[in-house]
């Protein structure tokens, strides 16, 4: 006999509510160990690896790669205890097995596990062909049922709503609902079972918005029918970043303001740096270091506003933010504690994460909490920009390249390296002559990096 679990996919953290199925690292029929990977799924940036709390054979799967799924939606299905296989021995009493096949370790987080040896994926030969009815969540929550053959059926919605007659598992997709008067009864979802994702309540937005104009309706109506332009679903990292970016647009009161900097003795510095034998330091890493002592005098700009409770939070710690552009997109990794490092330690620590971004190995940890974004779009070829902060955060610094322009030094013309610098930031949390003064700091480093060695 063996009783069949659900398997569901669980809180990614960080606010994270549905994940995409890149790869299933599983089969029906295979036996998995307790905190074994069974599924790659694609989150707010990351790829990660969802490893299974159960022990036992995989009786079923839930969506083909590629399906996006809510929190809270069933994975797969595995049947733990005594199971004959191949006529021997059970799946739990395998010598090979990891410990009990129906113990749970209870950490469905991902990354976390007991640290039990991944057992040796094994088919389980299925028995004859019978009429067994699917197995759900609730079927097994009754009684345990033996296992006749694999069987990969269907969940109901209802199996897995947290309360409600309107299939949604998302309290963001209600709320976006809530807010926007939209009746989720009038809706058909397009996740498993017809559930409501948060992408089928955005669609219904925007098809609102347009129909609400006589003459947009019509181009609105085409659209719908197929017969123009190219629709592309705004999902994984695209989906993530559309939705942060409006948000901040939406909450966020910011301005800008820029500067011209000379950069020629920030660049003969860490030329000399590197010169002089051991680790190489990167020019992000010295500009890290010039906005975390930039922090340090203007401490408005590490904050983060609570608008209910109309208070600004100003932060202890500068977990500073580095935007990265990767082959799947935008992302901000983030380096802990910034503020505490030495420029050696930074330029180490942003190798690791940029690495990890474009090998899409960052985790959701190495992608959240920020305090403070540094953008360097410098690397793209442009001078300036006005970019748009990284909410919850209050301000970011934009550098441009560094060229060679003409520049009046010590009163005379010559052609120095030359960098516009930007700083956004939440009007709310200071105002022009905070932001002014942080700029004009770290330009100052930058023009003369001496003073930097004085703020230390």
């Amino acid at each position: 006999m063996a009783q069949v679990l659900e398997f569901k996919l669980p809180d990614l953290g960080e606010g994270l509510t549905e994940a995409e199925i890149v790869r299933w690292l599983v089969a029906v029929g295979d036996v998995v160990a307790i905190d074994q990977p069974v599924v790659e799924v694609e989150t707010a940036k990351a790829m990660v690896e969802v490893p299974c709390p159960y022990g036992g054979v995989v009786t079923a799967r839930f969506g083909e790669e590629g399906t996006e799924l809510p929190v809270g939606a069933p994975l797969l299905t595995v049947a733990v205890g005594a199971m004959e296989s191949d006529g021997s021995a059970g799946a739990s009493g395998s010598s090979d097995s990891s410990g009990s096949a129906g113990e749970s370790s209870g950490n469905v987080l991902v990354g976390y596990g007991t640290g039990a040896p991944a057992a040796r994926r094994r088919r389980i030969r299925p028995a004859a062909p019978t009429a067994a009815a699917p197995v759900t969540a609730s079927a097994a929550a009754s009684a345990p049922a033996p296992v006749e053959a694999p069987v990969e059926a269907p969940v109901p919605v209802a199996d897995v709503m947290q309360g409600g007659p309107v299939p949604v598992i998302s309290p963001l997709v209600r709320r976006l609902a809530r807010e926007h008067g939209l009746d989720l009864r009038r809706l058909t979802g397009s996740g498993p079972d017809g559930l409501i994702l948060r992408a089928d309540v955005e669609h219904a937005m925007r098809a609102a918005e347009t129909t609400a104009a006589p003459e947009p309706a019509v181009a609105a109506t085409a659209a719908a029918s197929g017969t123009r332009g190219e629709r592309v679903p705004l999902r994984g990292i695209r989906g993530v970043v559309a939705d942060k970016l409006s948000r901040s647009r939406r909450e966020i009161p910011d301005a800008t303001c820029w500067v011209d900097a000379d950069a020629t003795e920030l660049m003969a510095a860490r030329a000399s740096m590197n010169a002089a034998g051991g680790p190489k330091i990167s020019l992000l890493a010295l500009l890290a270091r010039i906005c975390t002592a930039a922090l340090a005098r203007h401490p408005e700009l590490n904050s983060t506003v609570d608008m209910e409770a109309r208070e600004i939070v100003r932060l202890p710690e500068v977990h500073l933010g580095f935007a990265a552009q990767t082959e799947r997109g935008l992302v901000v990794p983030v380096v802990r504690d910034a503020h505490s490092r030495s420029a050696e330690s930074l330029t180490v620590e942003f190798g690791r994460l940029t690495d990890a971004a474009r090998d899409g190995t960052l985790t959701p940890a190495d992608l959240t909490g920020g305090t403070f974004t540094l953008n360097n779009y410098g690397v793209f070829g442009v001078d300036g920009s006005t970019p748009i902060i990284n909410h919850p955060e209050a301000a970011m610094l934009g550098v441009g390249r560094i060229v060679p322009k003409p520049w009046v030094h010590q009163g005379e013309l010559a052609v120095r390296q030359v960098v516009q610098l930007s700083l956004t930031f939440d009007h709310r949390v200071c105002d022009g002559g905070t932001a002014g003064g942080f700029l004009r700091f770290v330009a100052d480093c930058v023009e003369h990096p001496a003073v930097l060695l004085r703020s230390l």
